[in-house]
């Protein structure tokens, strides 16, 4: 989309003051955000180094710098700062960790490091570690909302809650006496700190002169705080979003926060982008007579001049594997027919559980498919090994990351020395790593392990010298040798195939690091900060990204479609109880899964397709299916619908036959 409508145009060139621009489906948002970047820089007189985009996902920041990238001249963009919320959080923390009381080289906690602290604290604590994972969404909520635990406690309205705030005491302590972070502290921090300290606020104030937020939607309690203490009194931002497409609110998000802006920001100017580059016009007349069932502060209407386009079909299963049978036979018999790639077709469903069968059926047809949300690259094995190595390299606090080496490879120290070492450890008040090499310890435990012990920490050490003084990727690597990591592999791996396999992603991984350190705009980036950056980008992603390109249907859950579009889409199990959702129902918070189907429908360019199953197997037993009040509330006139049971058996058998008649015939070509 090389120009831009009057409407985006009215977006980039407005610098008077606050702007919202609603920005719905498919309406060249990120066009926008980029333009703009480069009109505030080539004809504003800001330069780059004071302007701030952020967004919340890698991907998106990634395209976001590309395309501002190829708008810009020469070195125009020294400087712009293109990031994630979390990115921006710790970049704030990294410049100002001796005001939060950080030792540099901080670790980030991932999600099973929180885990594994919880539970030893619960263990401690109550005995017991049931209800882990409860605990740590109540803990991730109180820090998103900007709640410290004693008022946490204080706010405590029953039992559960009261648990939760006394182990996130313990907790926060904990973190704190590790050198570490978790996800959540990477905004909290922040804004904490900008808060308590006016003279690190109006730093940061005067090096942001201009601030684009994307899918402003999206943010919670302390995203928002934090881009209204960076924006300050000079107000020189400019916020995209759609409060349509809000579909995160189970992860802290408030769409209410686009509300909030009109109310701290009175002379805030609302643009609307309406046009859609996308889909068809029945495609755009059914996800706004869906949405106009929810209220709206901001009233748009989608339109495109894309022609008026196909019905939106609806069809009718018996069961849920003649429905996935049924979605197979039709992207088969398409892709047959018109010679259509399988990257055009997109199968989306409520829940990740939908996808097994539907697998099993694109497996038995050969059709090639992938799958969003497979491992994270960082989950694997080896990879946290490594990563543990590295980050108690720039951070001996880090017991857990202690923990998990101590003994890969094996050295013989097993779990009575490590408990008799825990113990002094916390007797001391010091780290397991600094208890190491302390002469006390020898107290407690034989000469041969604490020996083991202190052998381990001065070889640390030395490699942690090595890093200061020389290339730390090549000490690296003498490292991942000097343990014999290749060979414990083998060890422990059910193949040879399988283990080079592993030992190839720790070298990806040297390699990740390698380009970290070398890519760093702002130059000088430390070894230290290239690791938590390689944590941070992770845990945005969570999921590979390596296949990208790779023919194949995509099939992914309707939070994860969520920016991406697709010629032809189908929605599995648009029934009651799945979409919207039986939790939902019950919570009356049926607006945000009528967004959800929204944004479905929305990422369909030309073909859409819903499906239901008239029964479906739910733990065990077969239920009755009841078509989703969303089929009802979609303009019946755009509609076809088939398998209805009420089509004669002999139309049913013709039709059948002469699907299965087109297909040997196309095989036959």
């Amino acid at each position: 989309m090389s120009r831009l409508n009057p409407r985006q145009q009215e977006a980039v060139h407005y610098i008077g003051g606050p702007l919202l621009v609603l920005a719905g489906a498919g309406s060249g948002k990120t066009s926008v955000i980029t333009r703009k970047i480069a009109y505030l820089i080539q004809h504003c007189g800001i330069r780059a180094q004071h302007i701030v985009a952020v967004t919340f996902t890698n991907k998106a920041s990634r395209e976001m710098k590309e395309r501002v990238g190829s708008l810009l001249r020469g070195s125009e963009g020294r400087g712009l700062t293109v990031s994630t919320f979390h990115n921006l959080g710790l970049n704030i923390i990294r410049k100002e960790h001796v005001r939060l009381g950080y030792k540099p080289g901080f670790s980030i906690f991932d999600e099973s490091d929180v885990k594994s602290l919880l539970g030893d604290i619960m263990q401690k604590e109550y005995a017991g570690d049931d209800g882990v994972d409860e605990v740590k969404n109540l803990i991730g909520s109180w820090k998103n909302e900007l709640v410290m635990p004693e008022q946490a406690l204080a706010a405590a309205r029953n039992p559960r809650e009261q648990t939760a705030a006394i182990v996130y005491l313990h907790y926060q302590r904990r973190l704190k006496a590790y050198n570490a972070v978790d996800f959540d502290d990477l905004i909290m921090q922040p804004v904490k700190l900008l808060q308590e300290h006016p003279d690190i606020l109006e730093k940061w104030q005067n090096r942001i002169r201009y601030l684009l937020v994307d899918e402003y939607q999206d943010t919670n309690t302390s995203q928002y705080l934090l881009v209204k203490l960076l924006v300050g009194m000079r107000n020189q931002f400019t916020v995209v979003g759609d409060d349509d497409q809000s579909i995160y609110a189970w992860r802290g998000a408030r769409p209410e926060n686009l509300m909030q802006l009109k109310e701290d920001y009175p002379s805030l100017k609302v643009v609307m982008l309406e046009q859609n580059y996308r889909s068809t016009s029945r495609i755009l007349k059914c996800a706004n007579t869906l949405i106009a069932n929810n209220p709206h502060a901001f009233e748009k209407q989608l339109w495109s001049d894309m022609g008026h386009g196909d019905e939106i079909r609806v069809i009718r299963c018996r069961n849920e594997e003649a429905e996935c049978e049924r979605v197979a036979m039709e992207i088969l018999t398409e892709h047959l027919r018109s010679e259509r790639p399988y990257n055009d077709f997109a199968i989306l469903y409520r829940g990740n559980y939908q996808a097994k069968l539907m697998e099993l059926k694109l497996q038995h047809h050969q059709i090639p498919y992938r799958l969003s949300g497979g491992t994270s690259f960082f989950a694997r094995q080896e990879v946290k090994d490594l990563m543990s190595y590295f980050r108690l390299l720039v951070n001996p606090e880090d017991d857990n990351a202690f923990l998990r080496v101590i003994n890969v490879p094996r050295r013989e120290i097993g779990s009575a020395t490590l408990e008799k070492l825990g113990n002094y450890a916390t007797e001391r008040k010091i780290s397991l790593y600094r208890a190491c090499s302390e002469a006390g310890l020898s107290t407690q435990l034989d000469d041969r392990y604490s020996e083991r012990l202190a052998r381990f920490t001065a070889w640390m050490d030395r490699i942690r010298q090595q890093c200061a003084q020389s290339e730390p990727i090549a000490v690296l690597r003498s490292m991942i040798m000097d343990i014999d990591y290749e060979n414990w592999l083998r060890q422990n791996a059910s193949s040879d195939k399988v283990a080079d396999a592993r030992m190839g992603n720790v070298w990806f991984l040297i390699e990740a690091l390698k380009n970290t350190l070398e890519k760093d705009e702002e130059g000088g980036i430390s070894i230290e900060e290239a690791i938590g950056k390689l944590v941070l980008r992770d845990m945005l992603e969570r999921q590979q990204e390596e296949e990208e390109g790779a023919e194949g249907v995509q099939m992914m859950t309707l939070h994860a479609s969520k920016g991406l579009e697709f010629p032809s889409v189908f929605i599995l199990g648009v029934e009651e109880e799945l979409l919207p959702h039986r939790s939902s129902i019950e919570a009356d918070s049926i607006e945000e899964e009528r967004r959800l189907a929204y944004v479905g429908i929305t990422r369909a360019r030309h073909n859409l397709t819903l499906t239901y199953a008239a029964k479906r197997k739910q733990f065990g037993e077969v239920m009755d299916c009841a078509p989703s009040r969303f089929i009802d509330e979609l303009p019946p006139d755009d509609l076809q619908w088939e398998g209805l049971d009420d089509t004669p058996v002999e139309v049913k058998a013709v039709r059948g036959n002469s699907a299965l008649a087109d297909i040997r015939a196309l095989l036959k070509r």
